[in-house]
């Protein structure tokens, strides 16, 4: 063999292979916590690369956006919002900087609650905000079926931005959604049987999970604010009535009043973290709690 050959044969054994399109990079997904962070993971698989904005053991109520952060979100793939305290402020911001950013917000189709009445209210999605006289409750993960809401929303939002995976995020989807109904159905059967249908919490954040399964929480705190002194005797007197030994605080916040009525009542403390990013452990562990609390 030549010289010549010896050195054309590799070039042209290189051009008669067929051409491998080379696979897109993964979806930039921003979400505003770390529960929403495990339901796009769930659906996008290893097509998306997700990042919270709230990490864990941060307080969305305390929670600035970092420079960093708007910086990287503007060059994102997509944003889903949920109605954190802290988007309002700088959504105008983030629009500005990349107005092509698709925005999901995660609230679609679902009836919001008020923090201060329970009442359900309507998101006005065309006009981008709430139509109510109090604070609404943006705790809308606390509830499977709400999750199976947003589930369908996000595989939509996925296959749109990147349809060549559309049917892997289908699949992705139908799991997690039969994981979601077989928790939905284990909390029910734990759930519906209990005689004391109030639970005490510090902060109100587990108002759509209360509605779901027909039990109510009894806030200490309310608006951001710990109770007066006649309001926590209040509290004290609720909880000593009703027989409430249990109360559940979040990692985030301080705990001190819910451990002055737990002493008052002879009762415990527990922390359930409802911005877990371990979302089925954090919903099984919070009925444990409550079944374990019937039995005292």
């Amino acid at each position: 063999m030549s010289l010549i050959t010896r050195l054309l044969c590799p070039v042209l054994l290189a051009a008669s292979l067929p051409v491998v399109a080379a696979e897109p990079e993964p979806l930039e997904v921003f979400v505003s916590l770390a529960p929403q962070q495990t339901f796009v993971e769930a659906i996008g698989g290893d097509r998306v690369e997700v990042h919270a904005l709230v990490a864990p053991g941060e307080s969305p109520h305390l929670f600035e956006p970092r420079p960093r952060q708007i910086a990287a979100l503007a060059e994102a793939d997509l944003f889903v919002r949920i109605g954190a305290p802290f988007e309002e402020g700088w959504l105008a911001r983030l629009r500005a900087a990349n107005p092509e950013l698709p925005i999901l917000d995660a609230r679609q189709d679902i009836a919001l609650r008020q923090l201060a009445t329970d009442q359900d209210v309507h998101h006005d999605h065309d006009h981008g905000h709430d139509h109510h006289d109090g604070e609404i409750d943006s705790h809308i993960w606390t509830s499977p079926p709400l999750v199976r809401v947003m589930a369908g929303h996000l595989r939509d939002a996925l296959g749109a931005l990147d349809p060549a995976h559309a049917e892997q995020f289908a699949a992705n989807h139908d799991r997690f959604v039969a994981e979601l109904d077989a928790l939905d159905t284990e909390l029910h059967a734990s759930l519906d049987g209990l005689t004391h249908r109030r639970f005490m919490v510090y902060h109100p954040a587990w108002g759509y999970f209360a509605a779901t399964y027909g039990l109510e929480q009894v806030a200490i705190e309310r608006a951001g604010k710990e109770p007066g002194a006649r309001a926590l005797a209040a509290l004290i007197e609720q909880a000593r009535h009703e027989n409430v030994r249990l109360i559940l605080v979040q990692p985030q916040l301080d705990p001190r009043a819910a451990e002055r009525v737990a002493e008052a009542i002879g009762g415990r403390v527990e922390v359930v973290d409802p911005l877990s990013p371990e979302y089925f452990a954090t919903l099984r562990r919070l009925a444990t709690l409550l079944v374990a609390g019937e039995d005292r």
